[in-house]
């Protein structure tokens, strides 16, 4: 199973992690197969705080990080006409609805 974050690794998200292998466990898992492997990605994540959220969990789990490259790994001729990351993020908050 594997959980895509886009905010920091917080150590809670080791203990959902850890919820949503057992109830996979339990409900789906058949005899002959393994125990459900857990990865967390995260945008950025401390290597100490993973280690301690990770410490007494005794279901397999990783944490890492990610990032993304799209836009560095674009030719030249379309890195000027496509929107920023910020500017895609900016453009998607801005469907909320308002308040009235």
């Amino acid at each position: 199973m594997i959980d895509l974050k886009t905010t920091s690794f917080k150590p809670e998200y080791a203990g959902k992690m850890n919820f949503y292998l057992s109830a996979v466990d339990s409900q789906l898992r058949h005899t002959a197969d393994n125990l459900s492997i857990g990865l967390i990605l995260c945008r950025t994540r401390s290597k100490v705080v993973a280690e301690y959220a990770l410490r007494n969990v005794g279901t397999p789990m990783g944490i890492a990080r990610y990032t993304t490259q799209l836009v560095d790994s674009l030719p030249a001729e379309f890195k000027g006409s496509l929107p920023s990351p910020k500017e895609l993020e900016a453009e998607l908050g801005s469907d909320k609805p308002k308040a009235n």
